[in-house]
């Protein structure tokens, strides 16, 4: 394959995740600006060159209101439009699906673009923190895999399949992330983007890239000590570039700000225990 043909073949994704935002100036945990961080992602990220798809894989709102959509989308889609880039949003489990769905559309869906595939899954539980995949989206998912894309898919959901990090997180994981690697094991999904934890990670679960892109809102500490989940300001996004063959590559951008690394929260084992008693799964 020629470079240039390489080049026209290749897919590259800007990779944006928990941007937060408020349909009004709230700040969240009355320090972050969670516009103002979005807005200093999108600078730092007009300095690439060259993007195909913006992603953003969840938890795109705060307070669930279609205000705080509209903010989201009157500040990325004009970015996006800018370049010639689609965008692509994904539920996480702060966003409301009625509010999402009017401004944004719908909450799961499949995008081809010049060979590639992309396919979104809601991985939300209303009310809840944790995700979940329903046994009728896994069916439509391997309806849709049953058919090979010429060059492969990119899955998008909020709650990576592949276990966290940090304390708080570990309880609020995707429920049953084996469930959804046996659909995507041996099908043409040549990566998986996700959120929901507020730190870049990647990782390999049955052969297959999961990549999850940096908070826009904050940072969790992943070296916190054993039983503490702190959030540092920090923002950041990934660029994910998909070649026509091959293994995916990754780069990991920050968007610095003068006050990064000042403490958003820091939570002990009985708060902990106390969110995941509201928020995760059932026992």
């Amino acid at each position: 394959m020629t470079a240039s043909h390489e080049s026209s073949t290749r897919l590259r994704l800007l990779h944006i995740s928990d941007t937060h935002l408020f349909g009004d100036d709230s700040l969240h945990y009355d320090i972050v600006d969670t516009t103002a961080a979005l807005k200093r992602v999108l600078a730092r990220a007009s300095q690439t060159e060259h993007v195909d798809v913006v992603v953003l894989s969840g938890d795109l709102s705060e307070d669930g209101t279609p205000a705080a959509y509209r903010r989201l989308r009157d500040l990325v889609e004009p970015w996006a439009a800018e370049r010639g880039a689609q965008v692509v949003y994904a539920m996480g489990n702060h966003d409301l699906p009625d509010a999402f769905t009017d401004v944004l559309g719908d909450r799961r869906r499949v995008i081809e673009l010049g060979g590639h595939r992309i396919v979104v899954l809601d991985s939300s539980v209303p009310g809840a923190a944790y995700g979940s995949i329903s046994a009728e989206q896994l069916a439509w998912l391997s309806g849709v895999l049953s058919e090979r894309a010429e060059l492969g898919t990119t899955v998008v959901l909020h709650h990576p399949p592949t276990p966290a990090v940090t304390p708080l997180l570990h309880l609020l994981e995707l429920d049953d992330p084996h469930a959804l690697l046996n659909v995507l094991e041996g099908s043409d999904v040549r990566l998986v983007l996700s959120g929901h934890y507020h730190h870049p990670l990647v990782a390999l679960e049955r052969g297959i890239p999961i990549v999850v892109a940096p908070g826009v809102t904050n940072t969790s500490d992943v070296t916190a000590p054993a039983g503490v989940e702190r959030a540092t300001i920090g923002a950041g996004f990934a660029i994910v570039d998909v070649p026509a063959s091959g293994s995916p590559r990754v780069s990991i951008v920050t968007a610095p700000s003068p006050r990064d690394g000042e403490l958003v929260f820091e939570l002990d084992a009985a708060e902990i225990r106390r969110i995941a008693d509201g928020f995760g799964a059932p026992a």
